[in-house]
């Protein structure tokens, strides 16, 4: 199937415009079974789009490579934790006045042991 050109940005209605849109739900593998369906149909017959989405799965699989082992400094992650623990809602009610709602949130790091 030639769809034509997917960088024509102009062509709004283009199978090739949709796919690529959502070309990064399809590679996170995000998107319901049907829409995956017809997003893995269109680039099997669809060389131009294929080329376009294989590239973007290559930039991702080296931004993973380089970037995927990062982890937040102890002390960060730490006063990240402290501020999470309490939360303070202020809202106005209808009568003007000011009401303070406090709730208490139990935050686990399951990546320390």
């Amino acid at each position: 199937m030639a769809c034509g050109d997917p960088l024509d940005e102009m062509d709004t209605e283009s199978p090739c415009s949709g796919v690529l849109r959502d070309v990064w739900l399809f590679l996170d593998n995000e998107m319901d079974p049907e829409n995956r369906a017809k997003v893995q149909q269109h680039l099997d017959e669809c060389s131009p789009c294929l080329v376009e989405a294989g590239l973007d799965q290559k930039l991702k699989d080296l931004l993973h490579r380089k970037c995927g082992g990062d982890r937040a400094p102890d002390h960060l992650r730490k006063r990240l934790f402290a501020e999470l623990r309490t939360v303070r809602v202020t809202s106005v009610g209808d009568d003007g006045i000011e009401q303070v709602t406090v709730q208490t949130v139990t935050v686990s790091d399951r990546t320390t042991g």
